[in-house]
């Protein structure tokens, strides 16, 4: 017997917000499993946006000095809260004790804290919290199972806390359908370049991505101030994202190119920028997956990566653009962004991104997730 409308799946997270990459894949994963018969509940600090039809949303914003202090008392609330439900399964999007499936969207953060951190920051407060969440979820004693979006991290994750390889899932990314450049991609392409005046022999980076110093937007400021005068005079930056930018808006200043910048904040329409512009540039610091580096390839656009990102080795596979390894070097960066621009085949390394696309499942995380979740519903009803 089907009961799945009996059955209430728990999704778990700090704040939600319609821009964020973790969060839209958290809404994509509710609303498929709430398609396949399950009422679902939300828990979060915040929810920015409409609430979709059906789903029952609890919010609590504990008070606090600190942010971590906020979401330790948010996690007390949380299990006093399903304690008293009855829930199939409890999801989690972000690293807390008592998850039945975690959501792997954030990086290891004790690989960062021993590995690029002083000794003196493992042992502050907010890094002694979120790593013991972390180990609650990671740790060899856990039973919770995780959904894997990165092998970097994956590496990472096994090597500091011996997670055992069975608990792990490794899912494929999540382009959406519409992030695909379809049949009237040259049409979008030359419409969008008339609106904003470009012309052929212009040339426009983009980068996307909230979260402008994780995403390494500094860096790409000071690689587009470092290219020649010829080239930078027919060079554009459109940034998209939703951050604070008044810092970046006085280093484009400083470096002499706030004309070749645009803050665009954020869009819906992704694809249309990525489908008119000319490289897709993201050196980020810190970057679990990267998901508009496929999205770029799916567009036609050629990107340039840091290997860090965990779907930069989908780049190197399409042999769509170039990835820049670690540790990062500003000057290699700007010499590969100058040398792209530069590069006569920049199309041609499009099309090998569109052609990869259509080969490689870069679609079917979404429902690799569901089959996850639904499987340990069902372990958990005693069916």
């Amino acid at each position: 017997m089907d009961r799945k409308e009996d059955a209430t799946l728990a999704f778990c997270l700090y704040r939600y917000f319609p821009y964020g990459g973790l969060q839209r894949d958290m809404l994509r994963i509710a609303l498929a499993c709430q398609q396949r018969g399950y009422r679902i509940a939300v828990y979060a600090t915040a929810w920015e946006g409409d609430v979709p039809p059906g789903f029952e949303l609890h919010r609590h914003r504990p008070a606090g000095l600190t942010n971590h202090g906020r979401m330790r008392r948010f996690h007390q609330w949380l299990t006093e809260q399903l304690d008293r439900q009855s829930v199939a399964c409890i999801v989690g999007f972000n690293k807390m004790p008592g998850l039945d499936v975690y959501f792997a969207a954030d990086g290891c953060l004790k690989a960062r804290a021993v590995e690029e951190r002083s000794p003196f920051y493992r042992w502050l407060p907010r890094y002694r919290q979120y790593q013991a969440f972390e180990e609650a979820v990671f740790g060899s004693e856990s039973h919770t199972q995780i959904l894997m979006l990165s092998a970097i991290q994956q590496a990472l994750y096994v090597r500091h806390y011996g997670t055992p390889e069975q608990r792990i899932h490794f899912l494929p990314p999540n382009v959406a359908k519409d992030r695909v450049a379809g049949p009237d991609a040259p049409q979008v392409r030359r419409a969008f370049r008339e609106e904003t005046r470009l012309q052929d022999n212009d040339r426009l980076l983009v980068q996307v991505g909230s979260g402008f110093r994780t995403k390494g937007l500094d860096r790409s400021l000071r690689a587009l101030a470092s290219l020649p005068d010829s080239l930078r005079t027919r060079t554009h930056l459109y940034v998209v994202g939703d951050d604070d930018n008044r810092r970046y808006l006085r280093l484009l200043r400083r470096l002499g190119i706030a004309g070749h910048v645009t803050f665009l904040g954020a869009r819906d329409d992704v694809p249309r920028i990525l489908i008119g512009a000319d490289l897709l540039i993201h050196p980020a610091r810190h970057e679990n997956t990267g998901t508009v580096l496929v999205e770029a390839l799916a567009c036609g656009l050629p990107a340039i990566a840091t290997a860090v990102c965990g779907y930069a080795h989908y780049i190197e596979r399409a042999h769509a653009g170039w990835v820049i390894p670690e540790p990062f070097d500003q000057h290699l960066f700007n010499r590969q962004l100058r040398e792209a621009l530069e590069n006569d085949r920049l199309q041609e390394l499009g099309r090998r991104g569109i052609a990869f696309a259509q080969t490689e499942d870069l679609h079917g995380m979404v429902d690799a997730a569901v089959k996850t979740i639904e499987e340990l519903a069902s372990v958990r009803d005693g069916r």
